[in-house]
């Protein structure tokens, strides 16, 4: 499956627009993670705990995306955007959107 941010994909043709897929991931903390975060805090730094829950969130969500997109009958997705939210304290949501088409 390909995936392009921009709205076209070098080199190829797109034929047909199948509509817009979603996906996203929610992810909770938890006490192992917050407490070596807090740590953290006191010396400064990245704080990898964390950093590897939003990467996992992140690469669920772009599964998701990309298996509603075969399920429609794509061959890519085009205009492919991320962003993310606190959905309440200590969870957080990675939602994914793009464009489906098929290619000539």
């Amino acid at each position: 499956m390909l995936m392009s941010t921009s709205d076209s994909i070098a080199g190829r043709e797109i034929s047909q627009t199948l509509g817009v897929v979603t996906a996203n991931a929610v992810r909770a903390r938890h006490v192992g993670r917050d407490v070596l975060a807090g740590l953290k805090t006191l010396v400064g730094g990245e704080i990898g705990a964390y950093r590897d829950l939003m990467t996992e969130s992140r690469d669920q969500a772009i599964e998701r995306l990309r298996t509603e997109a075969e399920a429609m009958g794509a061959d890519a997705l085009v205009s492919v955007r991320m962003t993310t939210s606190s959905i309440m304290q200590g969870a957080s949501e990675v939602l994914i959107y793009g464009t489906a088409v098929r290619l000539r």
